[in-house]
This record gives structure tokens, sequence and C-alpha cells, in this order.
């Protein structure tokens, strides 16, 4: 018995040095200060090309510039994120600050595909472990399933649609209990989502048309 407990409290100092170890590790690079950097050089170049599109339209060259400004910061950005992730695991807000998980997890959004399915079991782990919102999570599902062309589940997901000129809510699974779905993560429901976040109405009658022709194109593409 008294072997029992020497081995377990051993563990767990173990396991308390570890993390203590990779927080002074953490705090020795200065990650906080990497993030703050990283925010800015992603987020700030993003404001200022949805200023200027509300301005002069998305097809202006000066929105063009500032798109080749995001694009350069992104890969510099990426990088960073990536050795962050891969050195450190999911980190705690003891190490990146409160707007480290918000950074991080914008960078993956803003990233190809491939880079959100590589981390999306990280973050999923990083949900359970509590170091992560399900906001955050759910928002990479959402775009993992717009960009393999299927239907989104929580409808965090706007696309741009040239025949309207408009963005809209790319289509969404069945719509009638999206606000079902995201209560259960404990999200807004997606009326007050979206009109926070893109100043869009949601419109049940027209999101189940689109869904459905959404679904009915996709068939017809399937059987050619």
């Amino acid at each position: 018995m008294k072997k029992t407990y020497y081995l377990l409290t051993l563990l767990v100092l173990i396991v308390f040095s570890s993390c203590n170890t990779k927080i002074k590790e953490a705090k020795g690079e200065n990650l906080i200060v990497q993030i703050d950097e990283i925010w800015a050089t992603e987020q700030l170049p993003i404001r200022s090309r949805d200023s200027l599109i509300s301005i002069y339209g998305v097809d202006h060259n000066l929105v063009k510039v500032q798109d080749s400004i995001i694009d350069k910061n992104h890969v510099i950005n990426e990088k960073k994120v990536k050795t962050i992730l891969e050195k450190h695991g999911w980190p705690t807000k003891n190490m990146i600050g409160e707007r480290g998980n918000w950074t991080i997890c914008n960078v993956i959004q803003h990233s190809d595909n491939e880079v959100r399915i590589q981390y999306l079991p990280m973050m999923r782990q990083a949900v359970k472990d509590k170091k992560l919102e399900p906001r955050f999570l759910v928002r990479a599902e959402d775009r993992i399933a717009t960009e393999r062309g299927d239907l989104q589940i929580y409808g965090g997901q706007m696309k741009y649609y040239p025949e309207t000129k408009s963005f809209n809510l790319w289509p969404v699974f069945d719509p009638e209990n999206i606000d079902e779905r995201r209560t259960a993560i404990g999200l807004d429901s997606i009326a007050i989502f979206l009109k926070n976040r893109f100043n869009f109405e949601w419109n049940l009658e027209e999101q189940i048309k689109r869904t459905n022709e959404f679904k009915l194109a996709k068939q017809n593409d399937n059987k050619q």
C-alpha cells in the first residue's frame, strides 16, 4: 500500500515538474511577446483590407495590395505557430496570454486545409483539456467542411458570391436544427452570431432553400 502511494506521489511530481518546465521554457522564449507580434501582423492588415472593401469594393487595387501583404505575413506567422505547437504542444494560457488561443487559431484558420486537418486532433484534445474554447474548434471544423465542398455544421463560414457581388452564408447541414447544435457546445444562436460578427440577417427559409440547392447540385456533380 505504501509502495503504491509513493509511486503515485512520484508520478504526480514528475507530471507537475514537466508542466512547470514547459511554462518556464515558454517564459524564457517570451511566447507572449511572439504571440502579440503574430496577432498584429496577421490581424491588422486584414482589418485594413476589410475597411478598404467597405469603401472601395472587393475588386479595388488597394484591396489587392493589402491582400498581398496579408499573404506574405501569413507565411511567416504559420511557421512561427507550427514551431510553437511542435515544441510545446497546445500551450496553456499562462504560456501565451489571454489572446494566445485566438491568435493561434486564426493563423491555423487562414492556412490551407491540410494544415487545419493536421492540427485538428490537437485542437480537439486541447478542448478536452480545457485549454481551448469550443468555439475555436467548431470554427475550424466548419472551415474544413467548406474547403472540402461539404455542408458546414455550425454556420461560422461566409462566402463571397461573385454572381451577386455579396456575401452569404456557406450552406448549412440541417439548418432547422442548427441552434440545437450550437447551444450544445455553448455558442450563441446563429442569428445572434451572424448579426454580431457579419451584420448579416439569418433567414431560415432562405437558408433551407440554399441548402437544398447545394445538395442537389452536388448530387448532379457526382452523377457526371
